[in-house]
Order: structure tokens, then sequence, then C-alpha cells
């Protein structure tokens, strides 16, 4: 499975896309998105999903 993000949510803060190990998180006009191919919900890097840790938007990346 992946995480996405709500695009009506993201505030657009760019937290997200560094935080990922996986390279998954791109920008795509004003907001972010995660290409679910390169998502791997952070196993084998992290016990939880480093896009939803960061996020200062509380259910803004959440699991797909």
């Amino acid at each position: 499975m992946a995480y996405k993000i709500i695009a009506s949510q993201c505030t657009g803060c760019s937290a997200c896309e560094f935080e990922c190990p996986n390279a998954a998180i791109k920008m795509k006009g004003e907001t972010f998105i995660i290409d679910p191919a390169k998502c791997t919900e952070c196993e084998g890097h992290f016990d939880t999903a480093q896009c939803a840790v960061v996020c200062p938007v509380p259910n803004t990346c959440v699991p797909a």
C-alpha cells in the first residue's frame, strides 16, 4: 500500500518532501503528491510514515 496527500488540505510547506526516504513525494501545481510506485510507507526506514509525522496539517498525509 502507499500513502496519499489530500490536495485540498496541503499547504505546500514541503516538509514531507525532504523527509521521504524513497523520494516518492514531488510538487505538482501548488501541492505535493506521492508516487504510489515509490512509496513504501517508510517500511525498512522508520516505524511510521514520515510524511504523516512531519505534516503540520492533521490527516493530510494518509494511507491510500
